[in-house]
């Protein structure tokens, strides 16, 4: 009997650790692209693997380029939303009484963007579908059994949008062509089932896979993107071996760039016939392209030029706090609308200042750990991967930019901003479904970065630090939830978390703790907010020593290795605590390090006077 449960124990754990799966999404496409009309024409073969325990009798692929048509779900989301990003609007207006107009609804027919499917066969066998926007809808012949692969091939043609947003031609700097989000691409497929949102806006969530794309374009342009180039000599253009002869495979004047990309979960790329493209190699890491129009005006090619530099520290900082990019290769372009992270490189506008360059790509570099290597799903918790990135880059920026003002506080600022003016919604909000891009913007970045940054006064900033290259160890390539990551940091610091993670993130609830003044030598500190937080608390004395307080919450079973005094636990529901000390008391202050979000920082202070 006894060895009958052990058994049991055993098969059990093994069944647990065994359920965690992940679809496999091998791409192999040919694309031909007109430079004088933005259309292309391409095949495309998938070799999908059913790694789920159901059987599938559909597939869903996303046409992203279908959103940027006249009366399409973005167009009208666009439309009535109160304010709209910049990017995506024009003001047909006044200054004084501006009138903003989606600018999707204003493109012309050979403006727009499309992806029409010319066929689609499962192993030869022709497939019925149906498109509703930007959302394909496969019936499979032969369902795709558990474990079991199959193969999907396709024939499309496509149009380049006038970019709009992160994707199209003729962006606002010149670049021809910034294509991400460009081809067919399966959906997501895991334990919720299918992801098959329309493309309203918000960002993206896919399984990983193998690529391997050839792109046949006018011989003049220079391509930068996802994957390694398997035929430099062939195109020339810098990326040749210079001890080597360039033997250029020019067809009818155009040239065939062919890249493989292992295990990623996209491919973008971006061309123009005015990249200057250098490359540099980081330290005990990958080698780094950067492509920039040699057109930009001389203090911009400068900051460009300065860049190879400052590679070297970013990737060595991530690396200390995260955790090694397992890819020997990662590419910085200029092109799309401001600044994106794409497998194993970024689009950004490259118009800028020395120290405006340096921030959009620490900010996207740091995308790589967070958006690409742990991948979680971006259209549900955008913040895991923006407030995770904005809190990294902003410990990069923060170090090397010494001379300027706290990134945090910044993030402070606006988060108390968006709770003033009464429109905040709980980080939970799907990506496409905030009121307002102002509130999804606070939300994901500082929001989403603040719940780290105050995190470390929770754990403790080795534990913090642990928490994460732990998570990154674990999570990397499994696209981890938010419960993955408290469950981590829970282990790294032998405390209880998901009062935390319920507070900040699925509610609005707000942090708010006043001190009153004492009577003689009791303190008595009050919690306005609804969500409590673990304090400390500095005290001044009228001898001028000084001594700090920690005080616990109950519902954290534990506490922060410190060197203060440790006071015992504060009853979550109790409004108020009082503690006494030993000497008359000239000031008082919660939260000294200003880590916690709290609303009113000034009642947060008694001086006696």
């Amino acid at each position: 009997m006894v060895k009958k449960i052990v058994l049991w124990v055993v098969v059990f754990s093994c069944s647990v650790n065994a359920q965690y799966w992940q679809q496999k999404t091998d791409y192999k496409m040919n694309i031909e692209m007109d430079v004088n009309t933005y259309q292309y024409f391409g095949n495309q073969k998938i070799t999908y693997k059913n790694n789920s325990p159901d059987i599938l009798t559909k597939v869903y692929y996303h046409l992203y380029n279908n959103a940027f048509q006249p009366n399409s779900a973005m167009d009208i989301k666009i439309q009535n939303t109160k304010d709209p990003d910049g990017r995506v609007v024009k003001n047909m207006g006044t200054q004084e009484v501006p009138k903003n107009v989606s600018r999707i609804a204003l493109l012309k027919p050979e403006e727009e963007g499309y992806l029409r499917i010319k066929k689609l066969t499962q192993k030869g066998r022709n497939l019925s579908y149906h498109v509703e926007g930007t959302i394909l809808e496969v019936v499979l012949a032969t369902p795709i059994k558990s474990g079991k692969k199959t193969c999907l091939e396709m024939e499309f043609e496509g149009q380049v949008p006038l970019q709009i947003r992160r994707s199209g031609r003729d962006n606002k700097e010149g670049v021809a062509f910034s294509m991400a989000q460009w081809y067919p691409k399966l959906a997501a497929y895991d334990e919720e089932g299918w992801h098959a949102n329309p493309y309203l806006g918000a960002e993206f969530y896919a399984d990983w896979g193998d690529y391997d794309v050839n792109i046949t374009i006018d011989k003049n342009y220079t391509l930068g993107g996802s994957g390694y180039l398997q035929n430099a000599q062939e195109v020339g253009h810098g990326y040749e071996n210079p001890n080597k002869r360039i033997i250029q495979k020019v067809v009818d004047g155009k040239l065939t760039w062919k890249f493989k990309a292992p295990n990623v979960h996209d491919f973008s790329w971006a061309a123009d016939k005015h990249y200057k493209h250098i490359k540099h190699q980081v330290k005990n890491g990958p080698e780094v392209h950067f492509l920039y129009k040699n057109t930009l005006e001389g203090d911009k090619k400068k900051s460009w030029e300065q860049l190879p530099k400052v590679m070297d520290q970013l990737f060595a900082f991530y690396k200390e706090q995260v955790g090694v990019y397992p890819y020997k290769q990662y590419s910085v372009i200029q092109g799309g609308d401001g600044g994106m992270e794409y497998a194993m490189c970024t689009l950004i506008t490259g118009d800028r200042s020395y120290r405006s360059l340096v921030g959009v790509v620490s900010h996207e570099l740091a995308h790589s750990w967070f958006q690409f290597l742990l991948a979680s799903n971006e259209t549900k918790y955008a913040w895991l991967d923006e407030g995770f990135t904005t809190y990294l880059s902003t410990l990069f920026e923060n170090k090397m930019f010494t001379d300027e003002e706290n990134g945090f506080k910044r993030m402070y600022e606006g988060y108390k901003k968006l709770v003033s003016y009464g429109i905040e919604e709980p980080m939970t909000t799907h990506g496409d479904a905030f009121a307002f891009n102002y509130g999804y913007g606070v939300t994901s970045y500082s929001k989403g970065a603040l719940f780290l940054y105050q995190l470390e006064s929770v754990l403790g900033k080795e534990n913090l630090k642990n928490s994460l290259r732990a998570y990154f160890n674990k999570y990397a390539f499994k696209h981890p939830k938010p419960k993955d990551f408290i469950r981590i940091a829970e282990q790294s610091s032998n405390m209880e978390l998901d009062w935390y993670l319920n507070y900040w993130t699925e509610t609005t609830a707000t942090i708010d703790y006043e001190v009153f003044a004492p009577l003689t030598n009791k303190v008595t500190l009050h919690r306005i907010g609804k969500m409590p937080f673990p304090l400390d608390v500095k005290i001044t004395y009228e001898d001028g020593a000084t001594e700090v307080f920690y005080i616990p919450l109950d519902i954290m079973r534990g506490f922060k290795q410190t060197k203060t005094t440790v006071l015992p636990d504060w009853a979550w529901v109790k409004p108020t605590y009082e503690f006494s000390v030993d000497k008359s008391i000239q000031k008082i202050v919660i939260d000294p390090q200003a880590k916690m979000s709290d609303l009113n920082r000034e009642n947060n202070i008694w001086i006696k006077k």
